[in-house]
């Protein structure tokens, strides 16, 4: 149990999230709930050391960008700043950590099989 970089940038992304739900539409508050639930959820179990959900991380971060990729009301926020805090809230949280999750998950996946195999050579 340890703070990886893995659980640092899911532990971002709910701190984002928090920050975000309260100044998002109303009628997708039960889904925004959700999803930063399931963030929570994947930080506390890596942080605990289950490495499958190292395998959960990746896709989801996939689907979020694509989500936000595809609402039109988030696309023009992003591409006209009509709300400044909400797109920069939305580029970070949704495009940034998302990213940066994705490749911190490969990473780690990458890191620690060898790892193991290294030791057990000695």
């Amino acid at each position: 149990m340890r703070f990886t970089p893995v659980v640092i940038i899911l532990a971002a992304i709910s701190i984002t999230g928090a920050i975000a739900i309260p100044f998002g539409d109303p009628q997708f508050l039960d889904r925004a709930i959700a999803l930063e639930l399931l963030f929570i959820i994947l930080g506390i179990l890596t942080y605990k050391g289950f490495r499958k959900t190292l395998y959960a991380c990746i896709p989801v971060a996939v689907i979020v960008m694509v989500g936000n990729s595809l609402a039109p009301p988030h696309v023009e926020m992003m591409t006209t700043f009509s709300k400044p805090f909400n797109a920069v809230i939305l580029i970070i949280g949704g495009y940034v950590f998302q990213a940066a999750l994705v490749g911190t998950t490969i990473l780690c996946l990458v890191r620690t099989p060898r790892g193991i195999i290294q030791k057990q050579k000695n």
